[in-house]
C-alpha cells in the first residue's frame, strides 16, 4: 500500500510556473546560498499567498497551470 506524502500538491515533484520562477530567482540572485529544494515548503506558501492576493485584488482566478 502506498503511503501518502506530505508537503502539499507539489510533493509529487510537479511544480507550476510560479514555483519554477521563484526557484530561478533564488538560484540567480541567492548567490548560491539558497537551495530551492530545501525551501520547497516556504516557497509553496509564498506562491500560494501571492496567488491569493492577486485573486482577491482582481477577482480573477489564476490558472492551475500558472499557480496551483
Amino acid at each position: 500500500m502506498e503511503q501518502p506524502t506530505q508537503g502539499g500538491a507539489n510533493a509529487a515533484g510537479k511544480e507550476d510556473y510560479a514555483d519554477k520562477g521563484l526557484d530561478f530567482a533564488e538560484k540567480k540572485f541567492g548567490g548560491g546560498k539558497i537551495n530551492p529544494e530545501q525551501k520547497r515548503g516556504m516557497n509553496e506558501k509564498v506562491t500560494d499567498g501571492a496567488r491569493g492576493m492577486f485573486e482577491k485584488a482582481t477577482g480573477k482566478k489564476v490558472s492551475d497551470k500558472i499557480s496551483n
